[in-house]
Formats: structure tokens, sequence, C-alpha cells
């Protein structure tokens, strides 16, 4: 049974998109967890291979602000489902769906005409969209739900997780 939202427990408010306006892959997560939202950057968390795999995709390295640059330049946008949350630690079963709200991709994929593909980086990720935006919102795009990227989805290899992300990019380029 899911829990109740508890008044006393903090919202957790995403990050902004990462894009252009020439972007053609969007690339979704859920929510950012602790390590990311106290570093101020998309998948901060050491143990998430996100960077690592965009790295060996695209050779992007770097520091944050080069892997960022360098991924938009690639006409990737990175954003999350959820502008905010409440959501105890960093997992994604701790979102409290009372308490989310889906960040305004009306508006985004407006002002981002070229997407023609979302890339979700975990079956969370694709729940919530699925659940929480409007289809009349994305209907132009190909949705693509790949592997999380996140430690916490340890039931796959980095290898098929690399294999998985580079077939969707691929396909969706």
């Amino acid at each position: 049974m899911p829990r109740l939202c508890d008044s006393r427990e903090q919202t957790s408010s995403g990050f902004a998109p990462l894009a252009t306006p020439d972007a053609r892959i969007l690339i979704l997560g859920s929510l950012p967890g602790r390590t990311s939202l106290a570093a101020h950057e998309y998948y901060a968390h050491q143990q998430n291979v996100f960077w690592r795999i965009m790295e060996a995709v695209f050779d992007i390295k770097g520091t944050y602000s080069e892997r960022c640059r360098a991924l938009v330049e690639c006409n990737i946008a990175l954003w999350d489902v959820l502008r905010a949350s409440v959501r105890p630690g960093s997992m994604d079963a701790d979102i409290q769906q009372a308490s989310a709200v889906a960040n305004d991709f009306g508006s985004f994929l407006n002002e981002h005409s070229h997407i023609q593909s979302i890339l979700f980086n975990g079956k969370k990720a694709e729940q919530l969209f699925l659940r929480m935006v409007p289809p009349e919102h994305y209907r132009a795009c190909r949705l693509s739900g790949l592997p999380s990227t996140s430690p916490a989805f340890a039931a796959m290899s980095y290898a098929a997780k690399l294999n998985a992300w580079k077939e969707a990019i691929t396909v969706h380029c």
C-alpha cells in the first residue's frame, strides 16, 4: 500500500531542461536523486552509468559543463518527467504519487519542435510520463523505454545497458 504524503516531508524539485531549440532526442529520467540535487547536476551519483554510456556512445568527456555542452551539440535534450515530488531518499519506488507534479511538456515540445524521439531512462520515468502527460503533447514523437542507468537497477550488466542505449540512440538519430 502506498504511503500517504506527510506534510513534514520535503518536496524535491528537479532541474531546468538541458536543451537547445534544435534538439532531436529528449532523454527523460524521473526526478533527480539526493546526490544529483546536492551537486546540482544530472546523474551525479558516482555509480550511475548515464555519463559513462554517453561517453561510450558520443565520446563525451570532461567536466560536467563540458559533458552537458557536448550532449546538446549532439542534438540531445535532457530533462525529467517530474518537476517536483515528495520522495524520501533517491529510489524511484519512493516517489509519492499524490505529490508528483509533471513538467510542462506541452510548452517544452512546442518550443523544441524538432524533437522526434523521447527515450526514458528507466521504467518509472516511462510510467510517470504516460500517466501524467496528455498524449496530444507527444503524438508526433516515438517513445522508447530503456534500462535505467541507476545503480539501483543492478539486474542488468553495464555491457547490456550500453548495448540497449546504443541501439536505441542509433535507431532514433
